[in-house]
């Protein structure tokens, strides 16, 4: 791949946390909430990582490009992430003959490395890097007044809605913290009871909090049913775009469509507030029915996949894998303490990434 840069530009190393050039990148239209500059500090901050970016800068200094990654090195091998428990992370390329000179560094390396980004991206050309696996990424775009996105629902999010409504679901909108730990019980109880998954340590969503409240920049929707929560969501707001990125709801609950009365929360809420954007977020092909969800709020749907380099060299020490997978059985059986399991998620969370 071509390995010019514009006259004058170099290549710089840089902490996408803290680097002003990196925060101006992920504001332009390049940028995404999984490449802004809170994210990454309340994820490698919470997991203790520590991240790497490389930033073209022109003749001003002003940057134009960039790629950041993080490198992991625990009980499962070296590799490196961009980045770590993120939807999708495309590199903030505006010119694509840069790439090769932003991603060298991190290919130099023994490690194998790990890219989850939009199957139009940059990186999807470059023939070091193989697609190992495939998901959906829907959004529905706003500016439309409330009753028209209303209109342009599927019909069987109109029926949910009023499904909803004559239920007794009531949605509240909390911006403090305690709506966030309310939802995270939701959260680590669905994780275990329905997926048989340990949950994000409680940690991390305070220090989410911490992050993004600065600039009003998240919100907890909590659905209750004769004043007890059986549903939340939390979103996150970036460069005018309202991110789903946590739902949780108690399974009996599901016929009362309590999460269909988020979900149309959250799309006025987004419009009234002149976001342009809802992002759905990532779903896997092997989850059909939250892909359905999604589609009947989505007014666009496309393809996220994830590239891996090949290094032979490299130990996966799939043998962690495994014993990392049997021990997150034994600790979500219906026998253990819900704390008990909320503590082996704090525990282990972080090798999963």
């Amino acid at each position: 791949m071509s390995t010019a840069i514009a006259r004058g530009a170099t290549v710089v190393a840089a902490d996408p946390r803290t680097d002003p050039r990196w925060r101006a990148l992920a504001a332009t239209a390049l940028g995404s909430l999984f490449t802004s500059p809170p994210w990454i500090r309340s994820v490698c901050d919470s997991y203790g990582f520590t991240p790497q970016a490389r930033i073209v800068a022109d003749g001003a200094g002003r940057p134009t490009d960039g790629f950041a990654w993080v490198p992991i090195s625990d009980i499962r091998g070296d590799r490196l992430v961009s980045l770590p428990f993120s939807d999708r992370a495309e590199p903030l390329v505006a010119n694509p003959a840069t790439w090769t000179s932003l991603v060298d560094a991190a290919l130099r390396t023994d490690a194998p490395l790990q890219i989850r980004c939009l199957d139009a991206a940059v990186p999807t050309t470059d023939t070091r890097l193989v697609r190992t696996e495939a998901g959906t990424w829907h959004f529905t775009t706003l500016g439309a007044p409330v009753p028209e996105i209303y209109r342009s629902l599927r019909s069987s999010a109109r029926r949910n809605i009023a499904t909803a409504d004559r239920n007794g679901v009531r949605v509240d909108t909390v911006t403090g913290m305690d709506g966030v730990r309310i939802y995270h019980r939701l959260h680590v109880s669905l994780r275990k009871y329905k997926y048989r998954l340990l949950a994000q340590p409680l940690s991390l969503f305070e220090r989410i909090w911490q992050e993004f409240s600065v600039r009003d920049g998240i919100v907890t929707l909590l659905a209750h049913v004769n004043g007890e929560p059986v549903a939340g969501a939390v979103y996150l707001a970036w460069n005018d775009v309202l991110y789903y990125k946590f739902g949780a709801s108690l399974t009996g609950t599901l016929p009362l469509r309590p999460n269909d009365a988020l979900a149309w929360t959250a799309l006025r809420w987004a419009s009234e507030r002149g976001f342009r954007l809802l992002d759905w977020g990532l779903s896997d092909l092997n989850q059909p029915g939250l892909i359905a969800y999604k589609r009947k709020w989505a007014s666009q749907e496309q393809r996220i996949v994830t590239l891996r380099s090949i290094s032979p060299t490299v130990d996966n020490k799939r043998g962690a894998g495994e014993l990392l997978g049997e021990l997150t059985r034994l600790l979500t059986e219906d026998a253990v303490p819900d704390h008990i399991t909320e503590r082996a998620g704090c525990l282990l969370y972080r090798y999963f990434a």
